[in-house]
């Protein structure tokens, strides 16, 4: 561990690192380095090597030019030459191992941060998905974190490379001439000053190109997906929507122009620095070279030596630089680690029992999250003040039983909640008040694995990934076989166009599914419930999208494959609604009627007025 406490030290000791960083950073960070701790005392020592290495050529100038030229010694010229160019590629050998080591150790730790990120992102409630910007997230995971790269990059070749050769290099200079090294370390000070004024301007122009990249990538992902795309030819408003991202792009390129300026003067006051240094060095030195003061070795070997110390002060100077831009990117990072996900699994969570399933929901009530309760302004295209505001409550005192095998029919008006409850049987949300059990343990106290293996649904609004129908097939059940695939399409009632098609189940099915038409869509979705095989199936609309003849087909397959299985389906299709076990209308988030079909019927309330505007030219 004695290359993590070397590091440790730097990030702790080191005011390059810590100016205007959150407090807590720097330790996270070393968190995450130290599995790579063994790398990192590696790389220590190539450094300290190539530390050495740079230190020697300068004496061998000096000897060279004392007891070689000036004594007119071609043998120990050639010699000492030689000797030098030896020692000058083994420095570019272990330059070379120093950028492969930094380079290996930077995408590891990178690789772990982006790995628990998307761990992470994964694990948060739908609300949180529903909220951010899918773009903004992405460039967190992509942008960002290579900007943390960046800074462990900067920090392993730079900051402690560059650290170990000065230091080397004034002990060489101040045993050869204690007074031009005086002279040489006068404008040493003057570095520090671009170095902390640009910094700082630097960081605040990243921070700012963060947001101004996060909110352009979201317009492209929001207009190039197959929705947005065909909204905007739809509403035939190119030109507007080309202005729009031109407004965007030319803000991000302002951005890149003055990082870009900055980053110059930098460069070039420093650069200057140098050169004033180099020439204060000649002239004074000159002046003690021809008093005799020094020898004229001496001074060839300190002005070399001038060049290996500028060199690396400058790199310590634009790496704060640098390093506090990079480190932005590691505070973002972690602004999303710490948002905590409000669906979590208690420490003492048990599977749900086993056994035919059933549900009931008790005295529950239901409003869903502000936005400060799931996302992060900053993920947000627009962060408006009612981010505190409380959601008006969807569901007041609901309270039903779900029979084991048994089929629930969900009906009322839009808005009512009929989805809402849907979603917290798989604790998509938590409730507020009141509680939902599946075989009588609170989902709340389940583990969520054991939760979302018995839970299957289907929705209207039909995902499959950019993959093999097969891949999205097994997604649902990783370990089927060919043949259970086949059986679970043929269910579905679209075997005959996946065996169609020219690559059969190896078809690339693209974004949401666009080669396929909506009822192919959903059946290929039904068609992944059926190789789950839960022992909960929830519809939400899941056969809008097919005509008369397959639905028919569907119900039907429905029939057989979840027979015995509870089932809460949310229709306006007759069919569906006339073999529920039991129907519950639903309206201001309250179960106004329950019963069958008939005795609904019978009572002429909500139900029957529903019924006749719907589907009063629908036979009985």
């Amino acid at each position: 561990m004695g290359g993590m406490g070397g590091l440790q030290t730097l990030f702790k000791d080191s005011s390059v690192l810590t100016h205007s960083v959150k407090p807590g950073t720097t330790a996270r960070i070393l968190r995450f380095a130290r599995p790579f701790a063994a790398m990192i005392a590696i790389f220590l020592i190539v450094v300290c090597l190539d530390a050495v290495a740079g230190v020697i050529p300068p004496l061998l100038y000096r000897d060279l030019v004392n007891d070689g030229i000036l004594k007119g010694n071609a043998a120990l010229v050639v010699e000492l030459a030689l000797l030098a160019a030896v020692i000058l590629v083994t420095d570019a050998g272990l330059g070379l191992a120093l950028s492969y080591l930094a380079a290996a150790i930077g995408n590891r730790i990178v690789l772990s941060m982006r790995t628990a990120l998307f761990d992470h992102i994964q694990r948060m409630p739908l609300a949180f998905f529903i909220r951010i910007q899918t773009g903004a997230l992405v460039s967190r995971m992509d942008r960002d974190v290579s900007g943390a790269q960046s800074a462990f990059t900067d920090v392993l070749s730079s900051v402690i490379g560059n650290f170990i050769a000065v230091a080397l290099v004034l002990a060489a200079m101040a045993v050869l001439s204690w007074r031009i090294t005086l002279v040489s370390l006068a404008l040493a000070p003057v570095f520090v000053l671009p170095a902390r004024t640009m910094g700082r301007r630097l960081q605040a122009l990243a921070r700012e190109a963060m947001s101004l990249n996060a909110r352009m990538n979201s317009t492209m992902y929001e207009r190039f997906n197959v929705a947005g795309a065909q909204l905007s030819k739809l509403y035939g408003r190119p030109d507007e929507e080309t202005a729009r991202f031109r407004e965007r792009a030319a803000r991000v390129a302002d951005n890149d122009v003055k990082r870009g300026q900055v980053r110059q003067y930098f460069v070039a006051s420093m650069t200057l620095l140098g050169s004033l240094a180099t020439a204060a060095a000649y002239g004074w030195g000159g002046v003690l070279t021809i008093s005799h003061a020094i020898d004229l070795g001496t001074l060839v070997a300190l002005v070399s030596y001038l060049a290996r110390l500028y060199g690396p002060i400058t790199g310590l100077s634009n790496v704060q630089v640098t390093v506090m831009t990079a480190l932005v990117s590691f505070e973002r990072v972690f602004e999303v680690l710490d948002l905590q996900p409000m669906i979590r699994e208690k420490p003492d969570a048990k599977p749900v029992p086993a056994g035919p399933a059933g549900i009931e929901f008790s005295h529950v009530s239901f409003r869903y999250p502000t936005a400060d309760e799931v996302s992060l302004a900053s993920l947000e295209s627009v962060a408006t003040p009612e981010r505190q505001r409380a959601e008006p409550a969807v569901l007041r005192d609901l309270s039903f039983t779900v029979a084991p095998g048994t089929l629930t029919a969900l009906v009322g008006p839009s808005g009512a909640g009929k989805t809402t409850i849907t979603q917290l049987i798989p604790r998509l949300y938590d409730v507020r008040g009141g509680a939902v059990t599946v075989n009588g343990m609170d989902v709340r106290d389940a583990t969520l694995a054991s939760l979302h293996a018995r839970i299957g649904i289907v929705t209207q609004d039909t995902h499959l990934f950019n993959d093999t129908v097969r891949a999205n097939l097994l997604f649902a059940n990783p370990g089927a076989r060919a043949a259970e695939l086949e059986e679970a399409l043929r269910a579905a009632q679209i075997w005959p166009l996946v065996a169609s098609l020219p690559d059969g189940l190896e078809t690339i099915v693209v974004e949401r599914g666009y080669r396929f038409s909506g009822g192919e869509k959903q059946r290929l979705s039904i068609a992944r419930l059926l190789l789950k095989a839960p022992d909960i199936v929830i519809l939400d609309e899941a056969t809008a999208h097919l005509d008369s003849e397959s639905e028919a087909a569907i119900q039907k397959a429905f029939e057989i494959a979840l027979a015995g299985r509870t089932s809460i389906v949310i229709a306006h299709r007759l069919s569906t609604i006339l073999k529920a076990d039991q129907i519950l209308v639903i309206q201001g988030g309250q179960v106004a009627e329950r019963g069958s079909h008939t005795e609904l019927l019978a009572r002429n309330g909500l139900y029957a007025d529903l019924y006749r505007r719907q589907f009063s030219d629908v036979p009985d």
